[in-house]
Order: structure tokens, then C-alpha cells, then sequence
């Protein structure tokens, strides 16, 4: 018995979009080859979203889940499997789409409540599957519906509370659902329609005013309000005017407020009552007539000198009967001068301030605008100086004048001169300051200032401030004589100068080490300096620099200049003797020797002996003459010119100490040996010369 399976298939009748409530199949087919005709039981399982909904066995190659009623929540995606003696196989996945939602059901905990209330609704989708979306509406006559969104994610119903406000009188509830489809989302109808009665807890208030509706300044003027309630618990009336509570009663029915009118007492009342979330007002607007005007205080003068007479007058336009009195403002209170229409004074600087008058007529108070007065001293001298404090000012460099006045009444005007120009003009309290930025090579003077306030007495001007222009240096060189290169022992003259600068200059010398080193500072008033160094010696060889600076603290600096300290010319010569005499005397003993050679030749005797003796009593010779400093061959020192500048250096003190040492190089020819000598040939054997010989002598320098 072999078997295959074809494929599995699984289809939707009538089509896999059906009404909600119509009946549908979901029909599973396996398509199986057979070598033979036999009986084969199958196994068919049929899932929705994953899930198993139906499962049977059969011998028929069809499976058929059976569905009467569709509901939206039969949406979803259906596929099928089929095994069969082991063998197992899938079909692909069919969408099945329900459309249409059941009609939700919506319910009411009150059919009658009271304004304030709550409504509590519950709306219902009894064959749906969550997740789900509910929607409820309040409905009111003549107004467009309110509407409450509620998302569920894990239940088919929905519950909300609704406030009842002040006006619902008959309201009417439904709702509707929604879910999300593959397509987007799909909406059911709406509920049926829930009625509910509303009731007043109380009537509005009624607000009346009395005994009279005109009322004038100074008659008494009384409020009432009042209102029908449902149930006596926890009512308030409360009567407003701009925002300001007046009275207020608790659990009463009417409230009564009484008041003298003023003509500040118009405007618009509000009685409002409350009771728990429930509130209902009346507005009434009230109009006071004016008994009198407001008074108006005069002044004879609002600037004056001090010790001036200041008369103050009070008055109301037509209106003669009242008691006055004149005061004056102060943050303290008011100061109380005089109960008069009219006040005289002599004033004084003291008496600066605002003033008004009061009038009073049947209990109403009312007063005048105040009148502000000015009390003025006058303005003493200015002075004027420099901020920095010293009345000078570096060339390009700016400059901070002030002005001040000890005495007066501020405001003051200060007013800055330069020369004869008007500069600027500042109004402060008791000082000003000017900054003057345009400072030239010639503004050496002319600075003043005048002071001026509302004092008749006019302007008071400054002492003319003289500034000094201070210029910064430029330039600085430096110079010696003589320049480059010093004898030892001799004077060296340095000049510095500037090509400009304010005077006095101060004028500092620079050897440059490891570390500047000041050699020399001075001030002058000029635009040089000279400094005469005594007695160069070697050891002031280096490089040179000055640098000047005046009041305007900058420092200046010159180019370096290099001085080179040499020997004079008579210690040249000195070295000069002392090498030739070196060279004579080598040449001397050289002489000598062969001399004294030529002469032990003669004799056979002398040859005998003199061939056993000569190298002996030569190299004794040659021993005992580099013994004795007269000659030495070759690189060392020459003994008896070391002990004569050994000799002389002692006597020069402290200078030995900084000696130099100097080598000199001298070439010295030796003698030939095939030299003739009277004629005759006579030959000696020599050493083995290449070219000449090099003879070093050390010689001490000092710095003398």
C-alpha cells in the first residue's frame, strides 16, 4: 500500500468575505495518489491565527468546519493540515474577513439624577473579541454631542462617567465600537438610546439692590440675594464685586449686605451659589451718582528756590460746603499740614515731595490729584580732575575727566568743555563723567566743566584743568665709541637715544649672559645719554643693548651691538720680541753644536774617542740644554720666558687669575749636513728630516 500526497488545499464558502451573522464552512482537501484502492484514515487539523479551532479523522480526503452564526471575531487567518500514516502535510493560509460588528449594549446606573451628579454608563459588545475601541456620545437638544473615547484591550466592554452641569435637562447616551481589520478599522452600529431626567438642586439667584435703584454718595445702599433650594445641605451664597467677595452665607437661603455708596461703589455685583459641583450666579450693575467733585489743589510755583513762599490752594468746581485739609505724602502715611482750603509756607529743600487736599461732605471723603514740588539749592563750584588721579594722559591713550558738585538739588546739569567746544552735556545727581578719546600732541590743556540746576542762580564753572600730553618712546638705538673692537685698557664711550618721548627718560644699559645684566641706569631730561666705561678688559667682550622708558610705562628696547676686546699694540709687540728671540736662540745652539762637531773631526784621536764619545756627550748636551731652558724641541714651554711672564703676571696682583692661554706656532729649519764648511767636505750623519719642525711655546696673557 503506497500512498503521496499531492498538496492540501483549504478554501472559504461561500467566499472568504462574509456578513456578520450569515454562516460560513472552512473545507480542508487532501489530494492523495494510491498504487491501489485501499482504505486510508486521515487526521485533519484546521488553526485560525495559529491556533487550533477544529480537528477530525476520516477516511474522505475533505474535512469541513461549520460555522452558522460569523461573528467579526471569526476574522483571521485559517490554514490546514492532513496526516496519514505518518505522513504529514500543509496547506497554504486563506484570510477570512467577517465584516460587520454585533450592535453594541449600552445600560445606566440613574434614569433621574440632579445637576452636579455623576451618570454612570456601561456599553457592551457581548460577541466580541478584544482588543476594542468604544465610543460614547452625550446628546443635549440644540448642541452637538460630546463624545468620550475608550480603549480596551482586555475586555469587551467599557464603562465611563458623565458630569451633569447646570442646563442639562433631558439627556440621551449611546455608544458604538470599533476594531482594527487587516483593511484598517471597522465600526459597529450604534447602541440603543438611554434617557435620562436631570433635576435642579436649586434655582438660580435673583440679586436686587435697595431701598432705592437710584442711588447717590452717601446714602446707604443695601444687597440682597436669595434662591430656591432642593435640599438644604452644604449650599453657599456668596455676593462679588470685581473679583472681590463682599459676604457669604452657608446653608441659607438669602444674604444681605449693606454699605455707605461712593461713587467707587459702581459697577458690576455677582451673587453666586454653590453646592457641590453645581454653581448658578446673577449679575446686577449699579450705578452711585456723584454727590460732589473731586477737589483740585493749586500751587503758586512747582519749582522754586529755597526760602521762596509756596501757597497752596484747594477748591471743588461749584461746590463751596465741605471741610478741607491740605497734606502732604509720605511713605510713612500721610502728613496731616493744615484743615484749611489754603496753606502758606517758606519753603526749604526739606519740603520736596507730592501734596494733596481731601474734602469731605455728608461721611464721603474724596481727594485731589497730587501736586508734585520741587525745592531747589543752588549748585556749589564744580570741581574737575582726572579719574586716574594725576592730570596726565599717555599720547593715543584715552582720558577719564569727572565733575562734581558738593552742594545742590539733582537733578544737575554738568556740561564739558575742551578748549572753547562743547563736549558733552550729562544730567546725574551729583557727579558726571566725560571720556575724551581723541587725544592729540597738543591738548596739553583747556578742560572745564559747568554745573547748573533749577536754581535761579545760574551756572557755576570749574578752574580750567591743565592736562599734560605724555609721549610714549619711539625708537631707542644704541651706540659706542669706538664700535666693534676695544683695546684692553682703554675707554669705551655708549650713547642711547630715542627718536621721541616726553621727558625725563630713564636710560638702562644691558649686558647680555646667561641673565641680563644692569650695567648702568640714569634719568635724564633729554633724548640721550652717554656712559663712559673705564678701562676695557677682556672679559667685558659680549653684545650690548639699552632700553628707555618715560611715564607712559612702556619699556623700549634698542638692537644689540656686539664689542670685541682686543690686545694693544704693545702687548702685540711684547709677543712679537719674545718669538724671534725664541727662534734666534734655537738657532744659536743648532750653530754651536756643528761647530763644536767640526772641530772633534780633526784628529785621528779625536775621531777614535769621538766616535765612541759623540752620541754620549751629544745626547748629554742636548739633555742638559732642555735641562736648562734655553731650547726644547718639539711642544711645550719655553722655561725661562714662562718664568719672566710668571714674574711679570705676579706683578700685575689679582689680574693673573684671568689669564688666557695663547699658542704660538714657529717653524724652525734644521741644518743641513752636507753643508760645506771652509771648503772642505765634511759630512755627518743626521736624522731624517721631513720638511720642518713645529716648535709651540705657551705664553700667558693677562688682561693688561
Amino acid at each position: 500500500q503506497v500512498f503521496t500526497f499531492n498538496r492540501v488545499e483549504i478554501r472559504v464558502q461561500p467566499s472568504a468575505k462574509v456578513k456578520n451573522g450569515a454562516p460560513m464552512s472552512i473545507i480542508c482537501h487532501a489530494d492523495i495518489s494510491k498504487n491501489t484502492d485501499f482504505q486510508l484514515k486521515h487526521n485533519f487539523t484546521i488553526f485560525k491565527d495559529g491556533k487550533l479551532v477544529f480537528t477530525t479523522v476520516s477516511d474522505k480526503e475533505d474535512a469541513r468546519y461549520e460555522i452558522p452564526v460569523a461573528k467579526s471575531s471569526d476574522t483571521g487567518d485559517y490554514e490546514c493540515t492532513v496526516k496519514a500514516d505518518g505522513k504529514l502535510s500543509f496547506s497554504s493560509s486563506i484570510y477570512v474577513w467577517v465584516a460587520g460588528m454585533t450592535k453594541p449594549i449600552l445600560t445606566a446606573d440613574k434614569k433621574e439624577v440632579l445637576e452636579g451628579e455623576v451618570v454612570k454608563l456601561r456599553c457592551e459588545l457581548p460577541e466580541e473579541i478584544p482588543p476594542l475601541e468604544f465610543f460614547f456620545r452625550k446628546i443635549k437638544t440644540n448642541s452637538a454631542p460630546k463624545e468620550k473615547r475608550v480603549p480596551e484591550r482586555n475586555q469587551n466592554f467599557s464603562e465611563v462617567e458623565y458630569y451633569v452641569e447646570e442646563g442639562d435637562n433631558i439627556l440621551q447616551f449611546d455608544c458604538f465600537g470599533k476594531r482594527q481589520v487587516r483593511s484598517g478599522w471597522e465600526s459597529s452600529q450604534h447602541s440603543n438610546k438611554t434617557l435620562v431626567t436631570v433635576k435642579e438642586p436649586f434655582i438660580k439667584p435673583t440679586l436686587i439692590t435697595g431701598p432705592s435703584s437710584n442711588v447717590t454718595e452717601g446714602d446707604q445702599i443695601e444687597f440682597e440675594c436669595s434662591t430656591v433650594v432642593a435640599q438644604m445641605r452644604d449650599i453657599e451664597i456668596i455676593l462679588q464685586k470685581n473679583r472681590t467677595i463682599l459676604n457669604s452665607v452657608r446653608d441659607k437661603k438669602f444674604l444681605k449686605y449693606s454699605t455707605v455708596a461712593t461713587q467707587e461703589d459702581s459697577g458690576e455685583y455677582l451673587c453666586k451659589v454653590e453646592q457641590g459641583a453645581v454653581s448658578k450666579t446673577t449679575k446686577l450693575n449699579v450705578v452711585v451718582s456723584e454727590l460732589f467733585p473731586k477737589p483740585t489743589l493749586s500751587a503758586s510755583m512747582t519749582k522754586l528756590d529755597e526760602s521762596k513762599d509756596l501757597i497752596l490752594n484747594c477748591s471743588i468746581n461749584g461746590f463751596r460746603r465741605a471741610n478741607f485739609s491740605i497734606v502732604r505724602k509720605s511713605s510713612r502715611g500721610d502728613i496731616l499740614l493744615k484743615k484749611s482750603r489754603v496753606l502758606a509756607m517758606k519753603v526749604n529743600v526739606n519740603d520736596t515731595g507730592s501734596y494733596t487736599c481731601k474734602a469731605e461732605v455728608k461721611g464721603i471723603a474724596k481727594e485731589s490729584k497730587p501736586v508734585r514740588i520741587n525745592v531747589y539749592a543752588p549748585v556749589s563750584k564744580p570741581t574737575l580732575s582726572v579719574v586716574s588721579g594725576s592730570p596726565e594722559v599717555v599720547l593715543g591713550k584715552p582720558l577719564q575727566l569727572i565733575c562734581h558738585s558738593a552742594m545742590g538739588t539733582p537733578p544737575i546739569t554738568f556740561t564739558f568743555y575742551k578748549g572753547d567746544e562743547v563736549k558733552k552735556n550729562v544730567t546725574n545727581d551729583t557727579y558726571a563723567m566725560f571720556l575724551d578719546e581723541d587725544i592729540g600732541l597738543n591738548d596739553n590743556g583747556g578742560y572745564k566743566c559747568d554745573a547748573r540746576n533749577n536754581h535761579s542762580s545760574g551756572v557755576k564753572t570749574s578752574n580750567i584743568l591743565n592736562v599734560t600730553v605724555i609721549v610714549p618712546i619711539r625708537d631707542a638705538s644704541l651706540g659706542s665709541v669706538p664700535y666693534g673692537e676695544v683695546e684692553v685698557g682703554s675707554d669705551t664711550a655708549f650713547l642711547c637715544s630715542v627718536k621721541e618721548g616726553s621727558w625725563p627718560i630713564d636710560f638702562k644699559f644691558f649686558k647680555k649672559t646667561d641673565h641680563e645684566v644692569l650695567l648702568h641706569e640714569v634719568r635724564e631730561y633729554s633724548d640721550r645719554t652717554i656712559w663712559h666705561k673705564k678701562t676695557m678688559k677682556r672679559k667685558d667682550t659680549g653684545t650690548y643693548y639699552c632700553m628707555a622708558s618715560n611715564r607712559a610705562s612702556v619699556d623700549v628696547r634698542s638692537h644689540p651691538i656686539t664689542i670685541s676686546v682686543i690686545l694693544a699694540a704693545w702687548q702685540k709687540g711684547v709677543i712679537a720680541a719674545f718669538v724671534l728671540t725664541a727662534i734666534a736662540g734655537a738657532g744659536a745652539v743648532a750653530l754651536w753644536w756643528f761647530l763644536r762637531k767640526k772641530k772633534k773631526a780633526k784628529g785621528p784621536s779625536m775621531e777614535m774617542s769621538g766616535s765612541a764619545l759623540a752620541p754620549d756627550l751629544t745626547s748629554e748636551k742636548l739633555t742638559r740644554q732642555a735641562s736648562d731652558g734655553n731650547y726644547y724641541s718639539g711642544s711645550g714651554y719655553i722655561e725661562d720666558n714662562e718664568n719672566h711672564m710668571k714674574s711679570t703676571d705676579e706683578s700685575k696682583g689679582p689680574d693673573l687669575e684671568s689669564a688666557e692661554v695663547d699658542y704660538t706656532e714657529v717653524e724652525v729649519s734644521t741644518l743641513d749636513p752636507h753643508r760645506e764648511i771652509d771648503s772642505v767636505p765634511i759630512h755627518f750623519p743626521a736624522p731624517e728630516q721631513k720638511g720642518t719642525e713645529t716648535v709651540y711655546s705657551e705664553i700667558r696673557k693677562t688682561n693688561n
